[in-house]
């Protein structure tokens, strides 16, 4: 009892609760405020029917869950009965006697054009979600609202279409009225800017009949164009499509593009028609998937069911969905403006009028405008948000009609292009795709027109270079037969397509029938249609293929100078030194020098073939350094260091004697004839007169771009002409392409040459009309033609064997070698003698450092240096080349059979600056003791004592004034000869006699 009491309370103020939020319920549903919106449609269409629906479906559903709202949208609904008109009048009556604050409709883009301007004078917003004419935007009315995708969104899609199979032209087929005019302009830009040409525009008026229909298609079955893009609506459009199958224009071949005005009914249409459009491609907006998009296309299929039982092919499209997301869009926008005055202003006139000047002003038409450009929500179509008072675009679905429906076959997107799958792992190109006549291949887009008509050829006549082109006239048959090397490329280029052109040669004349033609004018008459295409040497030029395309070239091109030679072999005495430069010349002199003077200081201290008097040592250096020119040198070397240097010096010697010999051959040989003129700026300023073909492109480039006087130009028409014009005097030098100079030069190699640099252009290449299909598939079997061996048949059978003349060079050099070619070597020489030199001086200065250190400190540098130049000039008695030749016996006193020694005894002190004088082998000089001199040892080994066999007989003539006046005693030879006996002995104590031994030697 006592829980039941203390729950009471509780449950009173349940009650109470309850019985309060019933109450303001109540309150609040009679509180609404009604705001009425006029709908103007066409109630007995079926966009009309399902637009209707969807519209009231989404006040029920949007009231439904916001039953809070104070705001409550009441349709009023009128017929405009399709009609212009009749919307217009709809709509003035919605305004005037209605009072409605918004409009949503009408369905065409062509009656929103009419009411648009009701709107603005009402300052009531239009609110179109079907009505999607670029062209209703040019018209900057502030009050329209397109709540739905302009048309010209979907042109980047249908560009990447185009652009991703690789076609070049398209065929546009469209309704004559707003709707289709409006989309033309922008497919027309997209179109240009990847280079793809509307061949030809298709436009169809609305109420065409079927023998309309027909007499336009067949039109389209004339041209080569087989891509065609169709922006139609129905009914016109299913029924453009059944006469397109039935006269074949869905098989093989044939590409069809749908906009979005025939993809998004493609599920409404009739199974027949679906037949008829198997392989089409069709772009609509991509609608993401939700539960709430399921549930309410169930429901809706029910409702419309409950309302037309009799009709069962009833499909929901995106219009449908457009239209539910506008009135969801204008609840919302209403009621924010929340309970405000919902009037007009009125007019004085009668309620009735149907003038549209009586038209009443909206009092919050302003603000409505503001709040539903503001309104933001996720719609069943996706993303619901007005930019520039239109739905933004995001993604585009690519489909393709297969079997009794549609197949996605990938996306565009704004960001990645065409993909097969929105995420960004998605591969950049779409799904597989089924063309027309169930083809799995790509359509190339273009086929040979089928009006039995051939493709008229211009091919140019003159009297020139007629290997290229040569155009004959049988007088008997009066037929015109073309031959020559472009021709026979041209015919080899078509056989190797893959499927058969038929095309006529025509020649072209100029005017004066006499002369050659001009190729500007032949090319120009493809540019106005007269011919279908240009065959010969024409050469491909920048400023033409603003008219015209050209294939890629057959030939290579380019422009060169030819000038007559002369023979200058044997007018110069002096051709022996044009070998080399005159800086080479100089470098070998120098380099002949430099070695000589290297191998001498090696060799001078060890080897006798370089000492002797100074004007022998310096011969000495010449001929032997010059001497290797011709590897003559009878020295012998015996320095290591030197040897290192004549490998190195041999080497050089051979090569720069082996290119000398070469290049001399060549010239006294090979290079017999010079050019007159090597220069072009030497023509232009002694204002020479120059040759150029007549009607060549050539003329205006010496003009232009080489700064020739246009009077100093003279023009030949053939091979004979240039060659008189040079035999007469009339020109200095000729310009032409290289095609034709190696024809000219092979008829006058031995006359002409040709020089100076090669202006490079593109070559000769075939010519058809600006945005031909022909001009890819031509380029491909171009390059297979060439790259093959029918293109040496062709020029071996037309231009013949040439002789073996000079080719065509970029510049006529003189063939002197330079330095540039051999610094390499000078350079490996210069540093192997400068180091053996080094190491050489080095070596001296450190073994005779004692005695540049023991010499008075007062003494200054330069004695210093002449003390030891005057120590280098001394034999280096260390050298294993003297003591080996002082071992040997001396043949001359071996008859006697005895040998002399000498020896020589003194009171004196043995002194160190006495030395042993060594005449011949059987002679030496000892001390007063009888014995050897400790201080007159072996220089090798001075702890040794001495052999009287190793010194030489001549060191002797080295021993001055200030030795001997040193020594204690002279030295006297054998038999009373006197060695400086002019000299007389300071020590009267020291006497010298001679002994006499056998012939064996001292020990």
């Amino acid at each position: 009892m006592r829980n039941n009491l203390t729950q009471l309370p509780l449950y009173l103020f349940c009650c109470l609760s309850l019985w309060i939020f019933f109450i303001e319920m109540a309150m609040s549903q009679n509180t609404t405020i009604p705001v009425k919106v006029g709908v103007v449609l066409d109630m007995d269409t079926w966009l009309g029917k399902m637009g209707l629906s969807c519209i009231s479906m989404a006040l029920s559903d949007f009231y439904a869950s916001h039953g809070h709202y104070k705001t409550r949208l009441v349709l009023e609904i009128r017929d405009s009965n399709r009609d212009v008109v009749g919307a217009a009048a709809a709509a003035l009556d919605l305004l005037q006697n209605e009072e409605v604050q918004a409009i949503i409709g009408p369905a065409s883009s062509m009656q929103a054009d009419f009411v648009i301007g009701l709107g603005d004078k009402a300052h009531v917003p239009i609110m179109s979600f079907s009505a999607t004419s670029p062209s209703l935007s040019s018209l900057r009315s502030r009050y329209f609202v397109r709540a739905t995708l302009n048309d010209s969104a979907q042109v980047p899609a249908i560009r990447a279409i185009v652009q991703a199979f690789g076609w070049r032209e398209v065929v546009l087929i469209y309704l004559d009225n707003e709707y289709g005019n409006g989309v033309i302009p922008y497919l027309t830009d997209a179109l240009q800017e990847i280079d793809t040409r509307i061949a030809y525009r298709s436009v169809i008026h609305p109420l065409a009949t079927d023998d309309q229909i027909l007499e336009e298609l067949y039109k389209l079955m004339t041209m080569p164009t087989r891509v065609f893009i169709v922006h139609m609506l129905t009914p016109l459009g299913p029924r453009l499509f059944t006469r397109a199958n039935e006269i074949g224009m869905m098989e093989e071949g044939y590409v069809w593009i749908l906009t979005d005005g025939l993809t998004d009914i493609l599920s409404t249409l009739d199974p027949s028609v679906i037949d008829s459009m198997q392989g089409v491609l069709g772009v609509k907006p991509h609608v993401p998937r939700s539960k709430e998009l399921e549930s309410f296309k169930i429901r809706w299929k029910r409702k419309i069911q409950q309302e037309y039982p009799t009709n069962e092919s009833f499909e929901l499209n995106i219009f449908g969905l457009w239209a539910y997301d506008a009135a969801s869009g204008l609840a919302m926008a209403v009621e924010k403006l929340g309970p405000t005055n919902f009037s007009f202003q009125k007019s004085n006139t009668s309620r009735n009028s149907t003038d549209p000047d009586t038209v009443g002003v909206s009092q919050i038409g302003p603000n409505l405008l503001q709040s539903l450009l503001s309104t933001r929500f996720k719609g069943l179509s996706g993303h619901f948000q007005i930019f520039n008072r239109q739905l933004c675009s995001s993604a585009f679905q690519v489909v393709n009609v297969i079997g009794k429906g549609e197949r996605g076959v990938g996306f565009w997107t704004p960001e990645n292009g065409t993909v097969r799958k929105l995420d960004s792992t998605s591969k950049p190109n779409l799904g597989t795709i089924v063309w027309p006549g169930e083809s799995p291949s790509v359509p190339k887009g273009w086929v040979l027109p089928t009006n039995g008509k051939k493709l008229r050829i211009g091919v140019p006549v003159g009297q020139g270079y007629s290997e290229f082109v040569k155009v004959t006239l049988d007088p008997s048959s009066n037929a015109t037969e073309v031959t020559g090397f472009s021709i026979a490329v041209f015919d080899a280029v078509m056989a190797a397509l893959p499927y058969a052109v038929p095309y006529e040669y025509i020649p072209f004349k100029a005017p004066d029938s006499n002369a050659a033609c001009d190729y500007n004018d032949l090319i120009y008459q493809v540019y106005l249609q007269k011919y279908d295409a240009v065959v010969g040497d024409t050469t491909i030029l920048a400023n033409r293929s603003l008219y015209v395309d050209f294939t890629l070239p057959y030939t290579e091109s380019g422009v060169s100078m030819v000038v007559p030679t002369i023979d200058k072999r044997k007018k110069n005495a002096w051709v022996f030194l044009k070998p080399l430069t005159w800086d080479l010349w100089v470098t070998s002199s120098c380099f002949f020098v430099f070695i000589g003077f290297v191998i001498w200081v090696l060799e001078h201290r060890v080897n006798k073939d370089f000492r002797g008097p100074c004007s022998h040592q310096v011969g000495t250096i010449f001929w032997f350094s010059f001497s290797t020119l011709v590897f003559a040198q009878k020295e012998r070397i015996v320095s290591n260091l030197a040897r290192i240097v004549m490998i190195m010096w041999f080497f050089v010697v051979l090569i720069l004697t082996q290119s000398y010999t070469a290049s001399l051959t060549s010239m006294l040989t090979v290079q017999q004839l010079n050019p007159t003129i090597t220069d072009i700026n030497e023509l232009i300023k002694k204002g020479e007169r120059v040759g150029c073909q007549y009607g060549s492109f050539i003329y205006e480039f010496l003009i232009t771009s080489m700064k020739f006087d246009e009077s100093k130009l003279v023009n030949y028409e053939s091979p004979e002409g240039l060659d008189e014009l040079f035999s007469k005097g009339g020109i200095a030098a000729a310009f032409d392409e290289i095609p034709y100079m190696k024809i000219f030069l092979a008829k006058y190699c031995s006359k002409y040459t040709a020089v100076g640099p090669i202006y490079k252009f593109d070559g000769f290449g075939f010519v058809f009309p600006k945005g031909s299909p022909l001009v890819a598939d031509v380029s491909r079997k171009v390059l297979s033609v060439t790259e093959g061996a029918k293109m040496l048949q062709f020029e071996k059978a037309w231009f013949g064997k040439r002789p073996n003349c000079t080719e065509l060079t970029s510049s006529v050099s003189s063939n002197s070698i330079g330095l540039n070619s051999f610094w390499g070597l000078f350079l490996i020489a210069g540093v192997a003698s400068s180091v053996a030199l080094i190491t050489c001086i080095t070596i001296f200065l450190y073994q005779n450092r004692e005695a540049l250190i023991n010499l008075n400190p007062p003494s200054s540098i330069w004695r210093k240096i002449k003390a030891m130049v005057t120590r280098f000039d001394d034999k280096d008695l260390m050298s294993h080349t003297f003591r080996k030749s002082d071992q040997l016996p001396d043949k001359r006193h071996q008859g006697h059979g005895c040998s002399y020694s000498l020896a020589s005894y003194t009171n004196c002190p043995p002194s160190p600056s006495s030395l042993l004088i060594p005449t011949h082998s059987n002679f030496a000089f000892f001390s007063e003791q009888g014995m050897p001199s400790s201080g007159h040892g072996d220089p090798i080994s001075p702890n040794r004592p001495m052999s009287p066999h190793i010194l030489f007989e001549d060191e002797l003539s080295n021993i001055n004034h200030e030795q001997i006046n040193k020594m204690s005693c002279p030295k006297i030879l054998s038999k009373d000869v006197m060695v400086n006996s002019h000299i007389k002995p300071k020590s009267s104590k020291c006497k010298l006699n001679i002994v006499e031994n056998n012939s064996r030697s001292l020990s």
